[in-house]
């Protein structure tokens, strides 16, 4: 029979009282040392609350060094050899795994785009596009470029003028209530065009690590199409079976 858990602690937000009974139970030996907690629509069912108060609560576990999470089933990216939990946002994720990385934004505007409209099976072929290079802060040497495509939402309108909340796209997104739940990835290896080489302070024809993210919300609403070239000097990819 699945275990149900009331959280009944009064003064203390639903996120942390769930961290707090996993941390409980990973301290007392309940949960032992690389165990897999239950599964999000477990742990939804334990506590009798929404996936994104699941999520919250793990977020917390985990800056609490209790737990590490991966994005993906059996794969991650790496860098320099540490997982990438891109689920925290791209800068964060990078900065956890010990990158320097500075970000300069090359593009924050409303484009049109009927081919990937199709693709991503969204009706409107306005998308707003976010490009992004990342440097290393220490000597300015390339790590990546990513280049976002978010389907126009009312939620999202006003991004273009206002730019990024705190400069994070993970945070844009969230703040709109756009959170990802699913989705899948593709990898594959890229030669840096001229112009990406130019950006890059690459020479062109350098082979490049090419992921292709699409991530979409709990009702299948696709969210974010992104496609980073990552400099193969410092990026991976795990698979763990």
């Amino acid at each position: 029979m699945a275990r149900r858990t009331t959280l009944s602690s009064p003064g203390t937000g639903k996120p942390e009282r769930i961290a707090t009974v996993l941390e409980h139970e990973i301290r007392s030996g309940v949960l032992g040392f690389g165990d897999r907690l239950q599964s999000e629509n477990e742990l939804v069912q334990r506590f009798s609350v929404s996936r994104n108060t699941i999520r919250k609560g793990l977020e917390e576990l985990s800056s609490r060094g209790l737990i590490t999470t991966k994005v993906g089933i059996g794969s991650f990216v790496t860098f320099d050899g540490m997982p990438v939990d891109d689920a925290v946002g791209w800068s964060r994720a990078l900065a956890n795994a010990g990158a320097n990385a500075e970000t300069r934004t090359l593009r924050l505007e409303v484009m049109q785009d009927a081919e990937l409209a199709a693709r991503l099976g969204v009706e409107s072929p306005f998308f707003i596009a976010v490009d992004r290079v990342r440097s290393n802060a220490d000597d300015g040497h390339a790590i990546s470029i990513e280049r976002s495509r978010l389907p126009l939402a009312p939620e999202l309108e006003d991004v273009p003028l206002r730019g990024l909340r705190e400069g994070s796209l993970h945070q844009t997104l969230r703040a709109a209530g756009l959170v990802p739940d699913h989705g899948e990835e593709w990898v594959d290896i890229e030669m840096l065009s001229a112009e990406d080489a130019a950006i890059l302070d690459c020479a062109p024809g350098a082979p490049f690590l090419r992921t292709r993210r699409l991530t979409r919300a709990a009702d299948g609403r696709a969210i974010e199409y992104v496609t980073s070239l990552l400099n193969p000097a410092h990026f991976a990819l795990h698979l763990e079976f």
